[in-house]
């Protein structure tokens, strides 16, 4: 299954108009996206706000990932604060994978920000976690923090702001959206001896894996008749025909 580093902001030096700051706010969209990319079957590891831009590029090159995904707002320049809106997608002009990752999540943002007008992408080359990365990689700057509207439009849509560019994520893997569901176990209840997990929500999909009829599994998602789950360690999709759904697992 696909995996992404997740790098939200490490840059609390940069005020919000009316309160806050640029790390708190990322991280609260990066908080929001964590059960939203399990229960799309995508692995993630992320950053911690001691770190910085640099050393999450560092970390991020000790492991495979299939995407690098920079989570940051913007500023108006310097003698120009708070005269400027938009929200901004950029990736790396040589990579025809960054690309086609920031247009999914502009066209995603178009639905939920306020003036879609202004919601464009933008090739860059001094980005460092565009262009210093290994896997393809974007980074979003969710408006302008030094603006008025667009600070509250970012405190106000922290949930859609999750949930789109999730859905960007899934659309870039070729996964459907699933729906987050509270996580809960699952009983593995078929008459043959185990279940099949699946790459896919479908029973064309590659068998990745095989779970025992009457085990426990974590349920994360559900798309029609199918469950996203961790079996054992790996994600997967598993037919919700066979899952007896059992109790709710405390958040975290």
């Amino acid at each position: 299954m696909p995996r992404i580093y997740l790098s939200p902001s490490t840059q609390e030096y940069n005020p919000y108009y009316g309160g806050g700051n640029e790390e708190y706010y990322m991280n609260l969209v990066a908080d929001a996206m964590e059960p939203l990319l399990l229960a799309n079957t995508i692995r993630f590891t992320r950053n911690t706000p001691d770190m910085t831009a640099a050393s999450s590029i560092a970390q991020s090159k000790r492991e495979h990932y299939d995407f690098y995904l920079a989570l940051h707002s913007n500023a108006s320049p310097e003698g120009q604060e708070g005269s400027r809106r938009g929200v901004e997608v950029y990736y790396a002009p040589n990579s025809r994978c960054g690309k086609r990752a920031a247009e999914l999540i502009a066209a995603n943002l178009r639905e939920i920000y306020p003036n879609p007008e202004q919601v464009r992408t933008l090739p860059t080359t001094t980005l460092g976690e565009v262009i210093k990365t290994i896997p393809p990689a974007v980074l979003i700057e969710y408006a302008y923090h030094d603006n008025p509207e667009d600070a509250q439009w970012i405190r106000d849509n922290i949930s859609p702001m999750a949930e789109y560019t999730t859905r960007a994520m899934a659309e870039y893997f070729g996964l459907p959206y699933a729906q987050a569901i509270p996580h809960q176990i699952g009983i593995v209840n078929t008459s043959r001896t185990s279940l099949n997990l699946r790459q896919k929500p479908s029973t064309s999909a590659s068998v990745i894996g095989h779970i025992p009829k009457g085990s426990r599994i974590v349920l994360y998602g559900k798309w029609q008749d199918w469950y996203s789950v961790n079996a054992f360690g790996t994600l997967g999709y598993v037919s919700a025909e066979y899952i007896q759904p059992g109790e709710l697992l405390a958040a975290d």
